[in-house]
Parts: C-alpha cells; structure tokens; sequence
C-alpha cells in the first residue's frame, strides 16, 4: 500500500535557476490541507506556479463550485509547509526558503538539518545577505522560522505525523576545510514501516576522502524491497567527466558502481541470519561473482536527480543521462527500475 505522495517542484542542479532541486512530501493517507514537508529548498513558488499552469489538478481535483477564497495557489500550497527538511545550504537547494522567508503564510515552520547545514545558513541569514528570519528559540514569536538540528546518530526522529527521519553523512567534495558534508536521509512513514532513501549532493566513494555511501547502502539493503522501494540519487554529469572535475558529484559510470555496492550489501545482508548484524569493518575478500548480483534490486525504483542542465542537448540532460545510466546498468542485470526525477512530476511511493 502507498506510503508517501511526492511532487516534484524543481529537480535540477543549475545552470537553469526554474528547475532546483525541490520537493513537497506528505503521507498518502492524509490531505494536502493537512500539512506538506518541503524537502530541498531550491525552487519553490515560481516553479509551482509553472508546474500549476500546466496540471492545475496536481493537488486533487477541487469542487466545481468551490468558494474562490479557498483556490489552491502556490501560496496557499507552501503556507501548508509545516517543515523544511535540507540536505546542505548550497544556494540551489535553499534559494526559495531564503527568498520567501519574510512572507510565507500559515504556521510558523521548522528547518531540519545538520547543525553544519543550519550554521551554514545562518551566515545568510545575518542581517548581511539577507535579514536575520530564522531563530533557534521556538518561543520567540517575532520568528516564523524555527532551526532544529538534525544528527547522525542513527536514530528517527519524528519531524511530522506519521512521518520520521534518520540522517546519514555523506561526502560532497572538497573546500579549503577539508570534506564538505551534504546529508542523506532516510524518510520512514511510521504506521507502514515503508520508507525511502534520499541523498543530497554526493560523490562517488571511490574517489572521497571519507567514502560513506556503503554506510549508507549498508543501513538500506536489509530493508530493500518490502520496507525501503524507492531510492533518490543525484547524477549531475554526463558519461566521461573526469574524477578530477567531479566537483562532489555522480555521473552514470559512478552511479553504476553504486548500485553495484548497493546490490553487494543486499545479497550479503540476505545471508546474514536474522536477529545478528554483520561487523562495521569487513575483512578484504574478494567481490561477489557479477552472477550473484542479478536480480538483487528487484522491487527497487531509483530516482535520479539533480542533473546539470547546460542547454547543450536538444533532450533535457536529465533524460540523456538517464539513458547512459540504464544503458551502462544493463548488463549487470541488477533488476533495479531507473527512473528521473522530472520537474512537475506526482510520485507515489
């Protein structure tokens, strides 16, 4: 049975600013009017009022007769936003946040994240590059915006009804700091016990300074298929990018390798009795013969996301490198469904 509804408000990772990464989740058994996470910041209302235009029943078919005080607006739709729910404050996943923040409707909201994520985004919101619209003090009543931190403890914490997130850290490059760390969340729909996976911003392990994706894998695979289905992933470049000028991202050659990660962890979880756990640091062995991998990602939908659009193609890049990835994932036969994750799009889950 459904867990979550997801609209897909923006899926993108630049240049074309109308098209970032933004999402709008809820629980497929309650209402739109019942309140929304907005996971990602990146598009927000513009984007909405596009996506609106074009499928004005995205959010369910209204009555005919309906009082026009009550239409359904990109306003109306964010003021229902209980909570933001961030990977990292890179500027093409907080933009929208940040420019409406002065004049969101409805409740006052959180904002889920790292405590690096919400250090990161109090220098914008400093008085200096933009007002300070954001607190950590939940009772100061001249604040709409509310910081929660979110750690990577290993546990879910309950973020909206129904509705609980575990954070993982992943690996997003390099600055003069040293690894900058994006998030992934785990986003569980309490009653089913269903769940899926989302990644920000995120490089391949075999050229991280900190390789944490087959932490992540790891954490996953005992779960996959029945309790965890569905998988977000970025993949920002095409085939053939060189490692070095990655910049912390995917391209198809990598996703490939994890998705190969991804399968080894869950043939090896499967073999692992039930009620035991398998040791943090494994021992060198060899890799799983290719033979043993088929079919191991049956019942798994892979959403890839965050393609860097550079007007270069006459199909959106998003579905080019969509292309290289099922076509480069083929022959492995992992029984995975790989899907992209279009701007406008209604996903059930």
């Amino acid at each position: 049975m459904p867990a979550f509804d997801i609209i897909v408000v923006g899926s993108g990772g630049g240049l074309d600013e109308t098209n970032l990464s933004g999402y709008l989740v809820k629980p497929c058994n309650a209402s739109w009017d019942d309140g929304i996470i907005a996971l990602e910041a990146g598009s927000g209302h513009g984007a909405l009022k596009y996506i609106m235009k074009g499928n004005p029943d995205i959010f369910g078919q209204r009555p005919a007769d309906e009082d026009p005080s009550k239409k359904i607006t990109p306003f109306t739709i964010y003021s229902n936003v209980k909570c933001f729910l961030l990977t990292h404050a890179h500027l093409d996943h907080i933009s929208s946040l940040v420019m409406a923040a002065g004049t969101f409707g409805g409740c006052s909201k959180r904002i889920y994240g790292s405590p690096q994520t919400l250090k990161d985004l109090e220098t914008v919101f400093s008085d200096r590059v933009w007002p300070r619209l954001a607190t950590y003090d939940e009772t100061n009543p001249l604040y709409r915006l509310v910081y929660h931190a979110l750690h990577a403890d290993g546990k879910y914490k309950t973020i909206f009804p129904d509705i609980a997130v575990r954070s993982m850290m992943i690996s997003h490059g390099k600055n003069e700091l040293g690894c900058y760390e994006s998030s992934c969340f785990f986003i569980k729909h309490i009653p089913s016990n269903h769940e899926f996976v989302f990644f920000g911003d995120v490089e391949p392990d075999s050229v991280a300074v900190k390789p944490r994706n087959v932490t992540v894998w790891r954490a996953a695979a005992p779960k996959i298929p029945h309790d965890l289905s569905a998988v977000f992933i970025e993949c920002s470049y095409p085939a053939g990018r060189p490692d070095d000028v990655l910049w912390g991202h995917l391209t198809p050659n990598h996703l490939v390798q994890e998705m190969i990660s991804l399968a080894t962890e869950v043939v090896l979880a499967r073999k692992t009795p039930e009620g035991s756990s398998r040791p943090r640091k494994k021992q060198k062995k060899d890799p799983l013969p290719p033979e043993a991998l088929h079919g191991a990602l049956a019942g798994l939908r892979v959403y890839v996301m965050h393609c860097k659009e550079h007007f270069s193609t006459e199909r959106p890049i998003s579905h080019v490198i969509g292309d290289q990835c099922r076509e480069m994932l083929a022959p492995h036969k992992l029984g995975l469904e790989l899907l992209t994750a279009d701007q406008g799009m209604k996903i059930v889950i």
